[in-house]
């Protein structure tokens, strides 16, 4: 070491002007990094690196892990809340005169005494490898019930989602090409109407005047196995109908408004003074740049339609999971109620997860980053 003349000591035998960091100690030897800062920032410029390259990518893997944790946070709730409900199946089984033996034995067997955060995760650990136990009231397995039932919601839900998703957006682009004339106002007092019934009483109205007065729709909607599709199309006429009428205006008047939007920008009334069609610039300009919130709309109402089924499922007595469900409610049959339960939050939070990516690849920014 050499001492300057006024800055004081100097190092000569390691690298000129080399400074000790903040976190040494007074003896000026350099602290040990942290391990876990260390590996945390590595992992943090790589995930900055990352969504700086792929963006597409890292928005769908962004979606993907909220909606995984969204699921389990909802599986928790529905565990939790069906817990917190007064009484018990042992209860209900044995009627009022049961003795509290009784009560404790089935508790027992059916592993009620057990604390409720043991029974979650064993419950939680089974619906993850697809096994949602056994009925309390009818000892048979909830996962083949639910498999024959689940087919059933599914195939209406289908139908259904088959004639009012083209319909809706074909309905709003028409309710666009003829904005504030008669058929645009037709279409919109319809839709208002629809908007306003609930789905019970539209259902028993259509009971009324195609099963009852004109006998031309089946009532109840029994569907079986050995049924052909055309028996099995006609059955399910009447909830799809009523499915339809149910989400067909909601979807309508929100593609009418986004295509409305789009109308309103420099490109299009650009396309309107090269001399386009009104129809030709709504499906080719208009149309394709609302899709995001299309798709957002078209998403939660497919949710509604495999959620939404239970009400429609009483009204026509379909056995579907909402029929299944409403019974193990009234038995208090609570692995049938859970299981339901995981099932329809599972679709409505699949479907949204799905709009949002679809709405994220048509995205132009993001598919083509610069």
């Amino acid at each position: 070491m050499e001492s300057g003349p006024i800055t004081g000591p100097v190092p000569t035998d390691g690298v000129a002007g080399e400074t000790l960091p903040r976190s040494a100690d007074l003896s000026g030897v350099p602290a040990k990094p942290n391990p876990a800062a260390a590996s945390g920032a590595i992992g943090g410029a790589f995930w900055r690196r990352f969504v700086f390259r792929r963006p597409l990518v890292a928005l769908i893997l962004q979606r993907l892990g909220l909606s995984v944790g969204l699921l389990f946070a909802v599986s928790l709730m529905i565990f939790g809340g069906i817990e917190a409900l007064p009484g018990d199946f042992a209860t209900t089984y044995l009627g009022q005169s049961a003795t509290p033996q009784a009560v404790e034995n089935i508790r027992k067997d059916l592993g009620l005494d057990r604390p409720w955060s043991e029974r979650y995760l064993t419950w939680l650990g089974g619906a993850v490898k697809g096994d949602f136990g056994t009925s309390w009231a009818s000892k048979n397995s909830v996962s083949e019930q639910i498999g024959k039932r689940l087919g059933n919601s599914l195939f209406l839900a289908f139908f259904a989602a088959l004639i009012s998703v083209p319909l809706a957006v074909g309905l709003g682009m028409l309710a666009v090409q003829f904005r504030n004339r008669l058929p645009d106002k037709i279409i919109n007092v319809i839709s208002l109407a629809a908007i306003s019934l609930p789905e019970f009483f539209i259902g028993y109205l259509l009971i009324m005047f195609f099963a009852v007065q004109l006998g031309v729709a089946t009532f109840p909607a029994t569907v079986y196995d050995s049924m052909t599709l055309t028996e099995r199309l006609s059955a399910i006429a009447l909830p799809v109908a009523t499915l339809v009428l149910v989400v067909l205006a909601h979807m309508m008047r929100m593609t009418r408004a986004a295509i409305l939007n789009v109308m309103s920008s420099a490109y299009v009334e650009t396309a309107e003074l090269k001399g386009l069609g009104t129809f030709r610039i709504i499906a080719r300009h208009a149309a394709p740049n609302a899709v995001a919130p299309v798709i957002n709309v078209i998403a939660l109402n497919l949710a509604y339609l495999v959620v939404g089924v239970v009400v429609v499922e009483v009204v026509f007595v379909y056995p579907g999971m909402g029929q299944y469900m409403v019974d193990a409610v009234t038995v208090r049959d609570m692995p049938v109620v859970q299981a339901c339960g995981l099932i329809f939050a599972a679709f409505y939070i699949f479907l949204n997860m799905a709009a949002d990516i679809l709405a994220i690849l048509a995205n132009p920014r993001l598919r083509h980053p610069r």
